[in-house]
């Protein structure tokens, strides 16, 4: 059992060792992941929001998107993402998307507010009704939108997700 933990901690080592390059490379804030499927990373990825004023570049998503690229899916089935930090509301959605089998993270998300990365206020968003949120959220030609929705319900040879 020893050596079993042994090699999660290896795997969380390297995503810590991907957060402190990437922080001391300047491409983002200190968070890194790696996506391992059966023994082998797969991916790999650092936060990479202010060098590519992406704000989706966040560790996780980085390396779910170079896995998924590499395992030709759109789904991580049987593998194991380890991260520096517990995934925010972004990276915990795309996680659930992307299905893999178990996630692993170093630090909390308290641990990242204490340090400005707090994201408590996204959680509170989402649970807000639309008119109370602070950026505007307004309903527009949704029987358009309903349209298209009808369309794909009846498409032959779409790929469920």
């Amino acid at each position: 059992m020893q050596e079993h933990a042994s090699v999660h901690e290896s795997f969380m080592r390297l995503a810590i060792e991907q957060a402190r390059c990437g922080m001391a490379n300047g491409e983002g804030g200190p968070f890194g992941a790696v996506v391992v499927k059966d023994g082998q990373v797969i991916a790999v990825g650092n936060n990479r929001v202010t060098s590519t004023n992406d704000p989706t570049a966040h560790a996780e998503i980085v390396a779910i998107r170079e896995a998924c690229r590499r395992l030709g899916s759109f789904q991580l089935e049987g593998c194991v993402l380890y991260t520096s930090c517990e995934p925010c509301p972004m990276c915990l959605g795309a996680i659930y998307w992307a299905r893999p089998a178990r996630v692993f993270f170093g630090c909390t998300r308290h641990d990242a507010a204490a340090i400005d990365f707090d994201d408590a206020f996204i959680y509170q968003e989402m649970a807000a009704p639309l008119q109370e949120r602070r950026i505007e959220m307004t309903p527009l030609l949704r029987e358009e939108a309903l349209a298209v929705f009808a369309l794909w319900r009846e498409k032959a040879d779409k790929v469920r997700y």
